[in-house]
This record gives C-alpha cells, sequence and structure tokens, in this order.
C-alpha cells in the first residue's frame, strides 16, 4: 500500500509541474544543488555517450548578461540558481583523440543524440527539483544570442546553449495549464489526423477557460491561435549559421 501511494505520489508530482518566475529570496546550497544534478545525470543517454554539461551562472555580471541577452530580466534576477544547460560533443571529442581517433562532428545524428541527452538531463534535473519542492522555469530565449551567450561563459566548439533555466523555492501559485488530451497525442498502430479536428476544437475550448480564468496574465487565447501566430512566422534563422560556426557542418 505504502509502495502504491508513493506511485501516485510521483504521478501527481509530474501532473503538477507549473513555469515558476518570482522566487523567494532563499539560497539553494550547494551540496543540495549538485545531489539534484547528480539524479539528473541518471536519465538514460543514448550509448552512455551524456553529451551534456550543465554551467551553474553565480558571477552577478555574467548572471546580467545572461539576462538582457536571453531577454528574462524578470525571473533571472528573481531566482537564486541560474543554469545554462549545453549539448556537448567536445568531452567526447577528448574521449576519441584517447583512443587514436576522431569525433564524426558533422554526422546530423551525432547532434541530435547530444541535443536530445540534454533534454532527458535537464527534465530530469525538473524532476528531482520540484520533488524537492523547488519551482523551475526553462529559458529558450538562450537561443535569441547564442554566440554571445557562449563567449560569456566561455564554450568551445562542439557546444551549443540549449536552454537555461532558474530554480528557486516559489513566491507566487500558479494553476497548472491544461495539456493536449491524450487521445490527440496517442495513436494505435497508425497515425490518425482525422481526429484532430473534433479534438483541436475541444482543446481550444478548455485553453480558452484556462486563460480567461487563470490568476495573472488573462487573456483571450486559445491553443491553435498560439500556436499558429508561433509557427507561421520565421524565428530565430541565425541558429543554422550558429551551429555551423560551432563545428557542426550537418550532412
Amino acid at each position: 500500500m505504502t509502495l502504491n501511494k508513493e506511485l501516485d505520489g510521483v504521478l501527481e508530482l509530474l501532473r503538477s509541474h507549473t513555469s515558476i518566475r518570482d522566487y523567494k529570496k532563499e539560497e539553494i546550497p550547494l551540496d543540495k544543488l549538485k545531489s539534484m544534478l547528480v539524479s539528473a545525470q541518471h536519465a538514460a543517454s543514448s550509448h552512455f555517450v551524456q553529451a551534456y554539461s550543465v554551467i551553474h551562472i553565480t558571477d552577478p555580471e555574467k548572471k546580467d548578461a545572461l539576462a538582457a541577452l536571453s531577454n528574462n530580466r524578470r525571473q533571472i534576477e528573481s531566482a537564486p540558481v541560474l543554469l545554462l544547460f549545453c549539448a556537448d560533443l567536445k568531452r567526447l571529442e577528448y574521449a576519441c583523440k584517447k583512443q587514436g581517433t576522431s569525433i564524426q562532428n558533422e554526422i546530423l545524428e551525432n547532434f541530435l543524440v547530444a541535443v536530445i541527452d540534454t533534454a532527458l538531463f535537464a527534465q530530469n534535473f525538473v524532476v528531482a527539483a520540484e520533488s524537492q519542492n523547488y519551482g523551475i522555469c526553462y529559458i529558450g530565449g538562450v537561443r535569441n544570442n547564442p554566440e554571445e551567450i557562449s563567449k560569456v561563459v566561455g564554450l568551445p566548439d562542439k557546444t551549443i546553449p540549449l536552454f537555461g533555466m532558474t530554480v528557486g523555492i516559489p513566491d507566487e501559485t500558479q494553476l497548472v495549464k491544461p495539456r493536449l488530451p491524450v487521445d490527440a497525442i496517442l495513436h494505435e498502430n497508425v497515425y490518425n489526423e482525422e481526429k484532430y479536428d473534433v479534438l483541436l476544437d475541444e482543446y481550444d475550448a478548455q485553453l480558452e477557460d484556462y486563460y480567461e480564468s487563470r490568476l495573472t496574465n488573462q487573456k483571450t487565447m486559445n491553443w491553435t491561435i498560439g500556436m499558429s501566430d508561433f509557427l507561421s512566422v520565421p524565428r530565430r534563422e541565425h541558429m543554422k549559421s550558429f551551429v555551423n560556426s560551432k563545428g557542426f557542418h550537418l550532412k
């Protein structure tokens, strides 16, 4: 019975995630931060490459620079911990040199592995942090100025800053944003796109109610409007040339 309750608690933890942008002025002990990162390292890793690094930004000037370059000053200034998650093949380059070989940076698969590894590692960290009653928020704005941010934290070639993350004790309460119904993302045996018209109408209505009734930043919006606004215009077109400049001439 106890085990079942613990498992139910894990499911509830996963379903309770919200993005936190205001934090209490309370530091996270370094040993506790490292313990959560160790737990995060136990995420699955393709062929055990562990192709990620995380930069803990403690220098006030660097923190201020990342706040400006990512256009996320509010939450970065509020948070006691700022992390920068990087897809990293540099360490693997050293591993290959040690064995007298050269890493294949131009292979798209190796790049994808690094990106996926970093995402799995980061999400494991999120679960670890939220299990300790901390809140987090991903900062995709890091990709607004990845070249400048790379210089701020001294990233070498073969490393790409993918996203930042603020961490701390929440100083706000947020309602959990409803996700797509599971039937929209679950397909049996074959992909079924015929269900989308009905399911997306239902989900739009649910999201409209959420946005109108949430605790802050109420607005008239639904999911398909938001996705259309987000995906129908080019975004961060500089990323391709930046990735190339870091030694990833993908093929």
